[in-house]
């Protein structure tokens, strides 16, 4: 929106030129989200506690977790109000790409508020039946996975690049679709699992989204898309003003999430951040490298479907509770450990997964 006021102003003052930068108007979209985020966070958390609109916690639970009892959730709003205003004001509106993945965050944030507010203010712990809500993340993964290949321009849209080699890049026709409905919906659910811990799911993805905002930059830019080796898609480099608007939502939330909580995301935020995640891989051609990046997000699920699927079919546990940081919290440790390891391994993940630009 503002880089459309800029333009107009640029008849009068050439200084506002400026302002068609990508660089700078990421920049911008940081300041802008995390500023939203920090101004709007205290009212907001006033609000759900007024409305009593607080976690509950399971029995069967880690003890610790009992006197989270009543902190205030469904904060993940704040997050997709600071995502949505600055992307708004500072992305290209006539990019197909930032409306998809705007529009897919939204629809599953949309998604979680149903179970969140089923949950916690009809007072029923079971939330949206799950067949309900995996068959809304479907509608919503297949619609996005159909209007991507149908607008797809260029193959290079369509194809899966394989990391670290930079000759193998496999035409997916149209299996590019069901790629691209199992990352967003695959990428949605990891994020909402992992989000069980103060602060253990954002921070992740805020650096998940800062290395998929520079993934977006160099795709969308011919020199470098080309001195990397990796397929140059025209308009892709606008994401990253989207993913500068993630990490200063994250950041903006974690300031009010970091251990103890004062409010938690809820489905609204955790659903919503990992669709994003996986829509912005998907449009810059890294779901591999989304899978490297998040691998967090991916032992996060492993470990409840290894848990399940051992349960079903020898009646014995893996773990000690499942998603495995539970499995931790029983064993011992502090939360802190947990959270502050979780977010040092995915450090290291993300600079493995940047490491494939170059490595190829």
């Amino acid at each position: 929106m503002l880089l459309y006021l800029s333009e107009y102003l640029t008849q009068f003052h050439s200084g506002f030129a400026v302002f068609q930068y990508l660089t700078l108007r990421a920049i911008l979209g940081v300041i802008t989200a995390l500023g939203i985020a920090l101004i709007v966070g205290p009212s907001m958390i006033r609000h759900l506690s007024f409305k009593q609109i607080g976690q509950v916690i399971r029995d069967d639970g880690p003890q610790s977790h009992l006197s989270k009892s009543g902190t205030p959730t469904m904060g993940g709003a704040l997050i997709l109000v600071a995502i949505a205003v600055s992307t708004l004001l500072w992305a290209d509106l006539n990019n197909r790409y930032v409306w998809t993945v705007l529009l897919v965050t939204l629809s599953f944030g949309v998604i979680g508020f149903v179970d969140d507010y089923i949950k916690l203010v009809r007072q029923d712990p079971k939330g949206l039946l799950s067949r309900y809500k995996y068959f809304w993340q479907s509608v919503v993964g297949v619609v996005a996975a159909v209007f991507l290949y149908q607008t797809a321009l260029i193959p290079a849209e369509t194809q899966l690049i394989i990391p670290f080699f930079k000759d193998i890049i496999i035409p997916l026709g149209g299996w590019y679709m069901l790629l691209t409905y199992l990352v967003i919906v695959g990428s949605s659910n990891a994020v909402n699992l992992t989000d069980g811990l103060d602060g253990l799911a954002v921070m992740p993805t805020v650096m998940v989204a800062a290395a998929l905002g520079l993934f977006s930059y160099v795709t969308g830019h011919f020199e470098f898309a080309t001195y990397l080796a990796i397929p140059f898609i025209p308009g892709a480099g606008e994401l990253t003003v989207f993913c500068a608007a993630m990490v200063g939502a994250g950041l903006g939330f974690l300031w009010f999430n970091t251990y103890p909580a004062q409010v938690f995301m809820g489905d609204i935020g955790a659903l919503a951040l990992g669709a994003a995640l996986g829509t912005v891989a998907v449009l810059v051609r890294q779901e591999l490298v989304l899978m490297i990046m998040g691998g967090v997000f991916v032992v996060e699920t492993l470990s409840v479907i290894l848990q399940v699927g051992s349960y079903k079919l020898r009646g014995k546990r893996v773990f000690l509770m499942a998603p495995i940081h539970h499995h931790y919290e029983l064993k011992g440790w502090p939360e802190p450990r947990i959270i502050v390891r979780f977010w040092i391994i995915t450090v290291f993940l993300v600079l493995v997964g940047l490491a494939s630009l170059k490595i190829r």
